[in-house]
């Protein structure tokens, strides 16, 4: 699964995000409430999943 911010910036699970300390393969769920756009600043709320 993927999942977009309205900014553009897209969290994809399989490669996780190794500039902000999320590992690949970490699911969106196990992702911290605290999560923030790391683009803009908008909280994991923002995000919408894609398939």
């Amino acid at each position: 699964m993927k999942y977009i911010c309205p900014c553009g910036y897209v969290y994809d699970e399989a490669l996780g995000d190794s500039e902000n300390g999320i590992e690949p393969g970490t699911p969106w769920s196990l992702i911290s409430d605290e999560f923030v756009c790391p683009v803009c600043g908008l909280d994991k709320s923002a995000f919408e999943a894609e398939e």
